[in-house]
């Protein structure tokens, strides 16, 4: 299956409120020894309310080096820190005000913020369970937490998470967008297709969107539909990045290779340095018995530095017809090791060591190829691309 890079959500999501501010933090200070005018929590806050966020993080310094018990100032120092982007700086002063007083308002919900901005989703998801557990109504938990674990990989609990997010905000259509998917990945492929027929009523133009279909239809193993989308899709974008490939790959699927050959070559010429690309129509001119013609594209795909199973898989069969029995092992081992579920790399490594007269390692093989199932191909989301597209800056 394959999966197509979704364009990047350039525009904002329009709902992660930026900073919680707490003006009853002067207040909760009182407990403190009364400060110099200068370096108070309330000269911080008037410093503050100028815009003058530089003056107030120094103001804010003193007081903790001061008193370095102080949760709330922490709290405020981390708060100034965000609002200037200093999102390291930021986290750090919030942990030492959480590590102090885990009550403080808001105090998880803004740590899991800064961690989320630099890009730390793993570390982001503790501290908004959290504000989400305090506040079960917040929808910017909520959907930071399920944004975060998208960013962490953790597909299943951020389509539950952006789920119930969007059912909050169903016209923010950037957010069906990850939602999807995190669906997709999640190989959910019921809740993906209700999402990208959400999204194509909004966009039908949209070539991205007809190839997100088609590949949640071919998870379903709906490949003939998956194709109608992805045709669909090059009507209106013809040089969207990897749609003919798409489209090719899901040919090849059903072992329709003439059909499979001119989308590859389409692609290529499109992006010459398309790996999965130059692999799959070495695989089809291997299958026609060009092992000349596909022997060029195979090394090609590998020097992209992209471990391509097929492309070890074909490069091991060509070796071990010309002979070359060590470099037949290396490769096929290699194609065995991006996917051990595989019988046929196990199978054509029997035969080359059957080959070399290697009768025993030949029926440890063979024996493999029987005791396996065979694997169901991957889908064309997967084939597209090895990592989900990115979150929205």
């Amino acid at each position: 299956m394959l999966t197509t890079f979704l364009p990047r959500i350039s525009t904002r999501l329009g709902l992660i409120a930026a900073f919680l501010l707490w003006p009853a933090l002067a207040s909760a200070q009182s407990s403190n020894p009364a400060p110099a005018p200068s370096a108070s929590p309330a000269a911080a806050i008037a410093l503050e309310q100028q815009g003058k966020l530089d003056e107030a993080i120094k103001v804010w310094q003193t007081v903790v080096a001061r008193s370095p018990r102080d949760a709330a100032a922490w709290a405020s120092l981390g708060v100034d820190y965000s609002r200037q982007q200093k999102y390291p700086q930021a986290a750090s002063a919030y942990r030492k005000a959480l590590a102090l007083d885990s009550s403080l308002p808001g105090i998880q919900l803004n740590l899991g913020l800064a961690e989320f901005k630099q890009g730390h989703f793993a570390a982001a998801t503790g501290p908004l369970q959290a504000a989400l557990a305090a506040d079960p109504s917040s929808g910017q938990a909520l959907t930071l937490l399920g944004l975060s674990c998208y960013g962490a990989g953790r597909f299943a609990e951020a389509t539950e998470h952006l789920t119930e997010a969007s059912k909050a905000d169903p016209a923010n259509l950037e957010l069906h967008q990850v939602l999807a998917q995190s669906c997709l990945w999640a190989k959910n492929y019921s809740c993906a297709l209700n999402e990208f027929k959400l999204i194509l009523q909004q966009n039908p133009d949209s070539p991205a969107a007809h190839m997100l279909m088609g590949e949640a239809l071919d998870g379903l193993r709906r490949t003939p539909e998956a194709i109608a989308e992805f045709e669909e899709a090059i009507k209106v974008g013809p040089s969207e990045p990897n749609v003919h490939f798409g489209l090719g790959y899901l040919h090849w699927e059903l072992k329709q290779y003439d059909q499979a050959e001119p989308e590859f070559k389409k692609e290529l010429a499109i992006d010459p340095g398309h790996a999965q690309a130059s692999a799959y129509l070495a695989d089809v001119a291997l299958k026609n018995n060009d092992a000349d013609s596909a022997l060029p594209l195979l090394k090609k795909a590998l020097q992209s530095g992209k471990d391509i199973r097929i492309a070890w898989l074909d490069i091991g069969i060509i070796q071990g017809q010309q002979g070359q029995h060590q470099q037949a092992i290396a490769s096929l081992r290699r194609a065995i090791e991006l996917d051990p579920e595989q019988p046929d790399a196990h199978f054509r490594l029997g035969r080359v060591y059957q080959a070399m007269g290697n009768q025993a390692e030949a029926r440890k093989e063979f024996e493999k190829v029987r005791t396996l199932h065979e694997k169901a191909d991957e889908d064309v989301a997967r084939k597209m691309t090895t990592t989900p597209p990115p979150l929205p800056k």
